[in-house]
């Protein structure tokens, strides 16, 4: 069964509550993931953000909604109880409750409404998941990874346009970033000056240099083939070197991933895994809000 959206949990919620008792959030969670007989992944199944479980999510906003709707109430953090405005729902027997349903109650839509910009444009995402409803969090991150990945990929255009000796210095930023290179001034003698044997530069895999990582660092417009890991590979031996790093702007093959696994020591870093880490280690971009 799929995860069901926050809107379709809010009145099994409300019913679990209608006991009277208190309850904690965390038992909700398990008692109606097995109402909808949800499997183990689908319960275990992540937001975008990875920060948290897309059930755990749901079942948070719709506690939220129906607090403010004051349906619930809550006397200590992460308990909640059903009101007496909960139980006269529950007569009711209403089919479901949405957010339309809880628009009846002023002290909802006060919270609904609240802080609301209307000169604003409402963020470009999907109403609903496959016809499910996204709560606010959800709908956040959506719009976030959607600019997040445009970003990626104007990284990536902006890259392959840049010289060899730019590439080399904005991999030699990426690296120091990470915490590898010693100095930003070590790492810059390191990378670029070597190009000998297929080998582009070595940096230090930590400030204090006690051992070492040869780097291929190619803007590339094609796929990488298996060919160009194989000789990269060759460098390493012929250096005696336990670890490497090819990194490029474009992808590499199936074949080519596949043989810089069987080596063990080399590690492939594509076009879209450099954007990636420039944006996680603030390397060309600048956070805004």
């Amino acid at each position: 069964m799929a995860i069901p959206d926050y809107q379709a949990v809010m009145l099994p919620l409300l019913k679990y509550a209608g006991d009277g008792k208190e309850h904690h959030i965390r038992d909700a969670i398990e008692k109606l993931a097995e109402e909808f007989e949800l499997s183990e992944e689908e319960r275990k199944e992540l937001l975008p953000s990875g920060q948290q479980a897309i059930f755990k999510n749901r079942i948070g906003w719709a506690n939220t909604y129906l607090k403010k709707a004051g349906l619930l109430g809550s006397r200590k953090k992460g308990y909640f109880s059903i009101t007496r405005r909960g139980l006269d729902v529950l007569r009711e027997k209403p089919p479901s409750i949405d957010v339309s349903f809880l628009k009846r109650y002023k002290e909802f839509n006060e919270f609904y409404n609240k802080d609301k910009q209307v000169l604003i444009d409402k963020p470009d995402v999907p109403e609903a998941e496959g016809k499910r409803a996204l709560d606010p969090e959800e709908s956040l991150e959506i719009a976030y990874q959607k600019l997040h990945n445009e970003l990626v990929s104007e990284i990536i255009s902006t890259t392959k346009k840049c010289s060899p000796a730019f590439f080399e210095s904005l991999v030699v930023d990426v690296l120091t970033k990470m915490g590898y290179g010693g100095s930003r001034v070590d790492a810059g003698k390191a990378i670029g000056k070597s190009h000998d044997g297929g080998i582009d530069g070595i940096i230090k895999e930590d400030r204090l240099g006690l051992d070492v990582i040869y780097i291929q660092a190619k803007r590339w417009e094609g796929t990488v083939s298996k060919p160009e890991i194989q000789k990269f590979a060759g460098a390493l031996i012929g250096k005696k070197a336990k670890k490497g790093v090819f990194i490029t702007t474009s992808s590499f093959s199936k074949e080519a991933i596949e043989y810089a696994d069987f080596t063990g020591n080399i590690v492939l870093v594509d076009g879209e895994m450099l954007a990636r880490l420039m944006i996680e280690y603030n390397v060309g971009v600048s956070r805004v809000k």
